[in-house]
């Protein structure tokens, strides 16, 4: 399933990255141009850290992408500030920013959060976002459509002249990002979708709390978010029992489901339940054929995340082997999919990265019913 997952999401959003220049300053080489005042605190992501200097901040990317040595380096510039003389940055950024483009519906939470709903002047496929608040603002014409996901209209972006493109990418080597560059419009890569963590995808906000001068605001949201997850990690753990789970579903006769590294397989762990591909290796999905499937996981208690099937029928419809299983015959199938948006986008897709917290107690109170009393089920639905 998280394999299906990604690539919907990033078919759906990616616009394409450069062939990008390793910068010969280091961040530690930079630091001894000019002294670090002190480094924003990361604690679960892995892919960026933000370190302030007199006037200005850098944002190390580290891992903009799977696989890859590639970092980059972003100034931020205060209004009164200034970089040193010899200093080489792959995007200069004047902060606070105040109009902005992202690419992902995965950022637009992080605007909100931090109430700039107000500085997105454009994104690529608008129809992809299901914020009511930012739909707002798209039915007033206050937000430009900027074309095809796959590349975006360049002219349309040069007229909105944003102080920034926010942008991600699978692999390096793309023709429009260094296009848009030219234009002398910054562009920023965020890599937010690499996170096996949770908390560590969450925790990206940060990266957008530095872009608009709101690193307390940023903190004090992905804390609360934080303790909320933990809180209720805490009391998943009590339960005296740890149901068995299942997940995904089959796609042209392959049965995707997440490894056992994923940030799918995290979630089930942390709610107290035991994932039957737990041991698998890596963090992407496993491909695997529907007799080991059903070998496996024919008597798991549960089934969380069954692809795009929004109902029991449709799982009987597409095979019949589905309703072999278990969690079929006792109702409890689970899918994230069904919630969607004004224009038929998943909210999952957008709001579940930033809101780890709300998976967490969607999936405790799923396998443990009783732990969480008060919750209410948001991002998943039982299947009728």
């Amino acid at each position: 399933m998280q394999k299906i997952v990604l690539l919907t999401s990033v078919l759906f959003l990616l616009i394409s990255c450069k062939e990008n220049k390793q910068s010969t300053d280091t961040e530690t080489d930079k630091a001894s141009i000019n002294e670090t005042k002190k480094q924003v605190e990361i604690n679960h992501a892995k892919g960026f850290s933000i370190n302030v200097y007199d006037g200005y901040k850098v944002i190390t990317l580290k891992e903009p992408w799977p696989d890859t040595d590639t970092e980059f380096t972003y100034a931020l510039v205060e209004e009164k500030g200034s970089l040193p003389k010899d200093s080489d940055f792959d995007a200069v950024v004047n902060v606070p920013v105040k109009n902005i483009v992202v690419t992902s519906t995965t950022h637009i939470p992080s605007l909100e959060l931090l109430d700039e709903t107000k500085s997105l002047v454009g994104f690529p496929n608008l129809s992809y976002i299901s914020s009511e608040a930012t739909r707002k603002r798209i039915d007033k014409g206050n937000i430009t459509e900027l074309g095809k996901n796959e590349s975006i209209n360049t002219e349309v972006l040069i007229d909105l002249n944003p102080d920034l493109v926010v942008t991600f990418a699978v692999e390096g080597n793309n023709k429009t990002v260094s296009t848009i560059e030219k234009t002398g419009i910054p562009v920023l890569y965020n890599s937010d979708w690499t996170e096996q963590s949770p908390l560590g995808k969450a925790e990206w906000i940060k990266f957008f709390g530095a872009l608009f001068n709101k690193e307390q605001k940023a903190d004090s949201i992905f804390t609360e978010i934080e303790s909320n997850y933990i809180s209720a990690k805490e009391k998943a753990a009590k339960a005296t029992t740890s149901p068995t789970v299942l997940s995904g579903a089959m796609f042209k006769d392959v049965w995707y489901m997440p490894k056992g590294g994923s940030w799918g397989a995290q979630f089930i762990k942390d709610a107290n339940g035991t994932y039957l591909w737990k041991d698998t290796e890596g963090t992407g999905s496993l491909s695997l054929n529907l007799e080991s499937v059903l070998e496996k996981g024919k008597d798991a208690d549960f089934w969380v995340g069954p692809g795009q099937f929004s109902s029991k029928q449709q799982l009987k419809d597409a095979h019949s082997v589905y309703s072999e299983f278990s969690a079929y015959q006792n109702n409890n199938i689970y899918s994230n999919t069904t919630l969607v948006g004004e224009t038929g986008g998943v909210i999952y897709y957008e709001l579940a990265p930033n809101r780890p917290d709300i998976v967490l107690k969607d999936i405790i109170k799923i396998i443990h019913p009783d732990v969480l009393p008060e919750h209410e089920l948001y991002f998943f639905s039982k299947l009728k």
